[in-house]
């Protein structure tokens, strides 16, 4: 594996990997997947809470497809600025623990947050309000994560191997939130409002706990090993300068733009299967898991194969398999063949997924990881939920998928331009390699 940044950089440097025994790779990925399997389920805009939110402001506040999609644009305005949320995991060493300190403090903040609206008055403004500066501290602990994981990725040469761990362990709380959110989302219905939202958020309060508890755990494995980037202090604008005179990072938030867009996947997906195919609410959760949990298997393939296979054949061999990845979309005719179509759309996304996020990875400066992975934070709430307003309309409009899976499968095929881009030297060693006499790339 090779990290590319400027040679003239004086504040910061890259790290010549090193290569772990296979035990200390598996304590580090096993506790990575602990983290991002509780990360996941505290997410507002993708936990526990995700569907049982949508489904209460449909069916509680009455809002259209078009009026849920744009609440979920509001509440994730902070993910616009996601890059600052990285930015400040990169400077800041809160309580002398850095990635473990910002998960510590944001971590009670957020379940105080919980708490507080749990007892609030709830209306469209204050469910707003609440969510927006919930996903806002959320974004402090997404960026130690992902800031944190980069480190150890390029630093241990095993960038895929965190790709495929982060996306398998995102996956498995996300179907069981998606399974249970459905079912609770079903048994609130039956629910006083005001009971329904507190429930919603005392939930929340607890997923948040459960972050503050495991940030008081300190492998030696995965933090004694982090070697230390930076020269000298240096001024936050020539940081900032520095990313963006960064140039392999450009090719991989295209591409990470590109692959999240898909207009009509959410919002007028739910919409149709309850509208038109009269699904229950907890069809909507039980399809989104089955889309979920089929990504996994392709994740267990990229792990295995990142470390025999350069990253440039992943990164096309996951392209050309997820262009058409929508296309079974267009045979649904019922609840049944809905559910079916799920199985292959995740299994064909799964490479392409983990790929992305080793290229992510390996693309990140010295130093800014946190920023540079949180600005991937910013493209993915711009394109997706773009996509998403867009496919209501859509939706609305011609009441039908086809046009939206035609937007969806352009997208992806404008992947394979962008692919030309990528440095050959970024891509050019699997896991667990490293370039001849640990020379580290100057790629600029």
């Amino acid at each position: 594996m090779s990290l590319a940044d400027a040679p003239s950089d004086r504040d910061a440097f890259a790290v010549a990997p090193t290569v772990l025994p296979a035990s200390e790779r598996f304590r580090i990925l096993l506790y990575f997947g602990g983290l991002t399997v509780i990360l996941a389920l505290a997410d507002p805009a993708g936990g526990l809470l995700d569907i049982p939110l949508s489904f209460y402001l449909k069916n509680r506040l009455g809002l259209t497809a078009k009026q849920v999609a744009i609440f979920q644009a509001i509440a994730g305005l902070p993910l616009v600025v996601a890059f600052l949320f990285g930015f400040a995991r990169d400077r800041w060493n809160l309580l002398g623990r850095r990635d473990r300190g910002l998960m510590l403090v944001f971590g009670a903040v957020c379940a105080a947050l919980y708490l507080g609206f749990a007892f609030a008055p709830m209306s469209y403004d204050v469910l707003l309000l609440a969510i927006f500066l919930i996903t806002a501290c959320t974004l402090f602990m997404d960026a130690a994560e992902s800031g944190l994981a980069s480190v150890v990725g390029q630093q241990h040469a095993m960038p895929g191997q965190m790709s495929a761990t982060w996306s398998a362990f995102s996956a498995v709380p996300a179907v069981g939130a998606l399974l249970l959110g459905g079912y609770f989302s079903d048994w609130l219905e039956h629910q006083d409002g005001a009971l329904a939202a507190r429930a919603l958020f005392l939930v929340g309060a607890a997923t948040s706990g459960m972050i503050v508890l495991y940030a008081t755990l300190r492998p030696r494995a995965v933090f004694d090993g982090i070697r230390d980037e930076r020269l000298e202090s240096d001024h936050p604008m020539r940081d900032l300068k520095r990313l963006l005179r960064h140039r392999p990072i450009y090719p991989a938030l295209i591409i990470w733009m590109l692959w999240n867009f898909a207009p009509g996947s959410s919002t007028p997906l739910q919409y149709y299967l309850q509208n038109t195919l009269k699904a229950p609410d907890s069809v909507w959760g039980q399809w989104s898991a089955i889309f979920a949990a089929s990504f996994v298997p392709t994740y267990i393939l990229f792990a295995w194969l990142c470390t025999r296979v350069s990253l440039k054949k992943l990164l096309w061999w996951g392209t050309l398999v997820a262009i058409p990845q929508f296309v079974p979309l267009l045979f649904i005719t019922s609840t049944k063949a809905a559910l079916i179509a799920a199985v292959p759309m995740g299994l064909m996304g799964g490479m392409a997924t983990a790929a992305y996020l080793d290229l992510m990875i390996r693309s990140c400066p010295p130093r800014l990881q946190g920023t540079a992975m949180m600005a991937s934070s910013c493209l993915f709430y711009v394109s997706s939920h773009l996509g998403d307003i867009w496919g209501a309309h859509l939706y609305e409009t011609y009441g039908g998928f086809t046009i939206c899976v035609a937007m969806i499968t352009f997208a992806y095929a404008l992947i394979a331009p962008v692919l030309l881009t990528v440095s050959d030297e970024l891509t050019a060693l699997p896991d667990n390699e490293v370039a001849p006499a640990g020379r580290v790339s100057t790629t600029s």
